[in-house]
């Protein structure tokens, strides 16, 4: 199964099989958004917004296979339980941010990593899966200085210790330290290309969306770059009836196929 976005003249189809959701969770100010802003166009924004929920969309075009990647930066407050356990069902990778300075956020952390491991346990059960969970729990804001510190590191690492699809890792979205390479463990203990993290790719916007078409092998030039990034600036979240119907065709073994909403990059 194919999924077909369209930008200017330029057609791309995502296997089904390359799409994947990366989920953020974590409690209120922790960062999250900073984080995903990071990955997305290397920003930081200093001025705090409150998260409702919001949903991005990154496509890939790395040695001519196209990859599509949804991120869903959830709200802290988790106001609809309901909606929180969807986005974990329908999550393949996951980042759980707390602060460093906060030891209240880490404690929300344990609790989230603890759900996670049940609701996609319940979920294995059903479909008979064995996919793996990547997932990394990331200490931000590690630029207060330990004299802010209220999680020791040693305490951290025992939430992924004797996981090898769990990683942990202390960032700074504000000084982007460590951010490119936490995002690259992550894909790598996914399984995805190494070149899907922010700094092993080139960025284009949607007027150059025409880099995503395949050339003869003849007509590429040897300093051509393998690896495009391009994020969709009008990707909407697939709606809540679409992400139950793809939750209820694994657990029915209807198809393999992922089943979520189409996207059309304008």
């Amino acid at each position: 199964m194919m999924k077909t976005l369209s930008s200017g003249n330029c057609t791309l189809s995502v296997p089904a099989k390359n799409s994947y959701r990366m989920v953020v969770l974590g409690a209120s100010r922790v960062g999250k958004s900073a984080i995903v802003s990071r990955f997305l166009n290397g920003r930081f924004e200093d001025q705090y917004t409150p998260t409702i929920e919001d949903f991005h969309r990154k496509v890939y075009n790395i040695r001519g296979d196209m990859y599509q990647l949804d991120i869903l930066d959830t709200s802290g407050n988790h106001p609809f339980p309901a909606m929180r356990r969807l986005s974990i069902l329908t999550g393949d990778v996951f980042i759980l941010v707390f602060s460093l300075d906060n030891r209240e956020s880490f404690d929300e952390v344990k609790r989230l990593q603890k759900q996670i491991l049940e609701v996609k346990s319940c979920l294995k059960n059903k479909t008979k899966e064995t996919a793996e969970l990547p997932m990394v729990i990331c200490g931000n804001k590690n630029d207060h200085g330990e004299l802010c510190r209220q999680v020791p590191a040693t305490e951290a690492e025992l939430l992924v210790s004797g996981d090898e699809n769990c990683a942990y890792f202390e960032v700074s979205a504000k000084k982007n330290t460590n951010v490119d390479e936490m995002f690259y463990v992550l894909f790598s203990m996914a399984k995805l290309p190494h070149e899907m993290s922010p700094a092993l790719h080139r960025k284009i916007s949607v007027q150059y969306g025409d880099a995503f078409h395949p050339r003869p092998f003849c007509m590429r030039r040897t300093k051509d770059v393998d690896a495009y990034g391009m994020v969709s600036p009008f990707a909407r979240r697939p709606s809540v009836n679409s992400d139950l119907k793809y939750i209820k065709a694994k657990v029915l073994r209807e198809g393999q196929a992922r089943e979520r909403d189409k996207c059309s990059i304008q």
